[in-house]
């Protein structure tokens, strides 16, 4: 009987590119490549991607057992404010919940900043005659009838979603269900999400955003994750169609499609997991992931694990779901450079984006971006191709910065050098606060570089905060389509509790109540799982404080005799955080917590079977000059697919791969490892190249 090999695939559905990573089982041999991404359409570019797999590498879509995917789709929806027109039902009294917001201003010394539009107009808020009391029993029943002539009467506005946010139901959800329910039967073209079902945390404001968030993009989402499941049976692929999670996770597309609030930093999330898997395959388990795209570039910060965050901002808006902890800082590859009103040259925040994109993209854009300064600066060799099948413009590169080199009286050369110093200084000051906030030392760690930008830049930026080296995996470009690969199935669940002191038996009704509720979805989950694992956390502060400190605990089950441990645990990790504790002083624990964990099977990352002596030098495609520090220097241009583990290249250097160009000043080597990763590193005073 012949054997037939099985197939894993990876996707990443970038705003100008689609990524796919493709792992076989057997060998773990990984095959990477981009298509050009849809944006009217992203279930095409997949579709075009199965569609290369099968005539251009001979793997058929019924050869694939296991499918998973990223997409920025819930994101930039979110961002562009595209999505569906919303409509909100609060209870009675509440209508102005989320124009109220927290009343924080992101600058209280500007008199003259804007106010947050929020994402449901008010006239689309309709209130409710219903009330719970606050510990969750029933003051006003609920006006059915009532509640649902006002979703009738915001369809007749235009209304196609709704989103169910009454007071209270975090604590009973017995009136959000019950209406939720109702109008699902009564109104079925009508996209309706509750809060309860969304995320059930006290905060009514932060509730009610996110269960708005999940109404304005669900309408798109669902029709997408439909579109993608249709399309996938109708090529003959059968593996359930997986998506990746803001929290690092994987979930089925059909629940994601209820709650694609969930998704909206899976992309990022992806390019961590991926960073995550990297770093514990090679052994380098403190690293700074930097991933530069297109607009900004994402941090994401491995201390042995993820870290997470319970707190994120996308865009305007506060995220108290779980998240990868990610942070944007800087500016990305199409990011526009400009003089401002002194004659100071500025770069980003705009960006040029995917269309028409830098200059030298030859897609009608006319404004110089960091990426045409990489171009002007000799790091793209005449004629080559990138991923995609996109070549470089040249001319147009030189033609955009010298609209800055007259007013600036400098070179298009000198105009690109300045444009990568401000870039860099862009990151820098933006950089070292992060990791002081979080109250880590850049030195301790090494900078894994990834995204399409990010290894173009990567050294410049490590020379400025002094990590101990800079790693770009053997496939940067694809890393966020690999770590989709890597994820396993989680979720998480929370319930606020009781204020007060904390109560050893409410705390274990709490806890065994999620552990429950966490086992059933993971058994609804439609794939098999090694291993289930249960984590529990709780949310703690000094009573009078309005933010909590997230506590791990040590078991997966609450013990009433742990209670004194738990406390004493938050004190330290508020002096670890803060530089004083009180251990004298009321504490409360506002949430419970419960992430459940079903760990999938994972193919091992393969060695290079490529081998060279340790320390002997690859030999170079060509020598070309490029600019560096402003003056012209010659480089050695390498093929990456050729470098074998034990090679070390001396910078000045271009490594040329089709999904990335890596860039090694002449101040840094660099050693390829086992994996094939590159692993750079400054060159020691008086060390000569």
């Amino acid at each position: 009987m012949t054997h037939r090999p099985r197939y894993r695939l990876g996707v990443d559905i970038g705003g100008t590119f689609t990524d796919l990573a493709v792992v076989e089982e057997d060998s773990g041999r990984l095959l990477t490549f981009k298509t050009p991404s849809v944006p009217a359409d992203p279930a095409r570019a997949v579709l075009n991607g199965i569609n290369i797999l099968s005539q251009e590498h001979g793997i058929a879509p019924h050869e694939i057992d296991y499918f998973v995917h990223g997409t920025t789709l819930g994101l930039n929806t979110l961002l562009q404010r595209n999505g569906a027109t919303t409509g909100l039902l609060v209870t009675r009294g509440f209508r102005d919940l989320l124009e109220i917001g927290r009343l924080r201003l992101p600058d209280p010394t500007n008199y003259y900043v804007e106010r947050i539009k929020p994402l449901v107009a008010r006239r689309h808020v309709r209130e409710i005659d219903e009330r719970l009391r606050v510990d969750g029993t029933i003051l006003t029943p609920l006006d059915l009838d009532a509640a649902t002539d006002a979703a009738r009467g915001l369809m007749a506005e235009g209304v196609t979603s709704v989103a169910i946010v009454l007071m209270h139901a975090y604590r009973n959800p017995v009136h959000e269900k019950l209406l939720a329910d109702h109008l699902r039967r009564e109104l079925p073209e009508l996209y309706v999400c509750a809060s309860h079902e969304v995320w059930p945390q006290q905060r009514e404001y932060e509730r009610g955003l996110v269960t708005a968030i999940n109404a304005f993009i669900g309408h798109r989402m669902r029709r997408y994750f439909d579109r993608l499941h249709d399309d996938m049976a109708a090529v003959g692929l059968k593996a359930t169609v997986l998506t990746t999670k803001s929290n690092g996770g994987i979930m089925a597309a059909a629940s994601a499609a209820r709650s694609p609030v969930e998704t909206l930093l899976s992309g990022p999330a992806s390019g961590a997991m991926g960073a995550l898997m990297t770093g514990l395959a090679s052994g380098n388990r403190k690293l700074i992931g930097f991933d530069m795209g297109g607009t900004s570039v994402d941090v994401a910060i491995i201390d042995g694990d993820m870290l997470y965050s319970t707190e994120s901002h996308i865009g305007d808006f506060p995220l108290i779901m779980p998240a990868v902890d990610i942070s944007s800082i800087g500016a990305g590859g199409g990011s526009i450079a400009w003089l401002d009103s002194a004659g100071i040259l500025k770069v980003g925040p705009q960006s040029a984006g995917a269309m028409p994109g830098p200059a030298s993209y030859g897609h009608g854009g006319d404004k110089p971006t960091v990426t045409d300064a990489y171009v002007r600066m000799g790091l793209y060799s005449p004629g080559r191709v990138l991923g995609g099948g996109l070549t470089l413009d040249h001319q147009r590169a030189e033609t955009a910065l010298a609209t800055l080199a007259g007013p600036l009286g400098l070179t298009t050369a000198e105009v690109a050098q300045s444009i990568l110093d401000v870039t860099t200084a862009n990151m820098f000051a933006q950089f070292m606060p992060l990791m002081a906030r979080k109250g880590l030392d850049p030195r301790d760690f090494r900078l894994l570089a990834y995204g399409g930008a990010g290894p173009q830049h990567a050294f410049l930026l490590a020379r400025e905060i002094g990590v101990e080296a800079v790693v770009v995996p053997a496939s940067p470009g694809t890393l966020c389509a690999q770590g989709s690969l890597a994820a396993d199935l989680r979720q998480d669940f929370i319930r606020t509790m009781p204020a007060g002191h904390p109560n050893a038996q409410a705390l274990v009704a709490g806890y065994d109540e999620l552990v429950v509720e966490a086992s059933q979805w993971l058994a609804n989950q439609p794939i098999a799982v090694l291993e289930k694992r249960i984590r529990l956390s709780a949310d703690m502060r000094y009573h009078g404080q309005s933010f909590d400190l997230t506590v791990p605990l040590d078991s997966d089950a609450f013990d009433p005799s742990g209670l004194p441990a738990l406390i004493e645990a938050f004190h330290a990790a508020y002096e670890r955080i803060y530089g004083f504790s009180d251990p004298a002083g009321a504490i409360e624990i506002t949430n419970v917590r419960v992430t459940v964990l079903g760990i999938t099977p994972k193919v091992p990352q393969p060695a290079l079977t490529r081998h060279a002596a340790p320390g002997s030098s690859p030999e170079a495609v060509q020598h070309l000059p490029i600019i560096e520090n402003g003056i012209t220097v010659q480089a050695a241009f390498y093929d990456r697919a050729t470098l074998a583990a034990g090679h070390r290249i001396e910078g000045p250097a271009v490594i040329e791969a089709p999904d990335t160009t890596i860039y090694l000043p002449g101040d840094f080597t660099a050693e390829i490892d086992t994996f094939g990763n590159l692993i750079g590193r400054l060159r020691a005073p008086g060390d000569e190249a």
